[in-house]
């Protein structure tokens, strides 16, 4: 048997993402995203994890990219709840329907067509 202490994950269960690193995280996927429009996949599918990959092709629309990762818009917005609310309000916001996850994408997507 082992001596070591158990891993606790509780203080991920309460952790709440703020405003600004909302806006920071959407930041970073407009500018990737604004990257592969520019300068096409290549360049990043082995710079960046699939997930990340996953969420600028969603972004993008990219649905071709997409079934390459074998990913589908559930997958991606279920994924980024956590990112954007935390353990807790991620499971609020799934039981919701993701409203606001895609309300987040769909705010990127118009960043992203306001300046090429």
């Amino acid at each position: 048997m082992s001596d070591t202490t158990p891993v606790s994950w509780d203080h991920l269960k309460s952790r709440q993402p703020t405003a600004a690193e909302r806006d920071a995280l959407q930041a970073q996927l407009v500018e990737r995203g604004r990257a592969v429009a520019r300068d096409g996949w290549d360049a990043y599918r082995d710079a960046w994890t699939p997930g990340e990959c996953a969420a600028v092709a969603y972004l993008l629309e990219d649905t071709a990219v997409l079934e390459e990762l074998e990913e589908h818009e559930g997958s991606i917005l279920t994924r980024f709840a956590g990112e954007l609310y935390g353990f807790q309000g991620a499971r609020k916001e799934i039981a919701a329907g993701l409203v606001d996850t895609q309300a987040w994408f769909a705010a990127a997507r118009a960043q992203l067509a306001s300046r090429p």
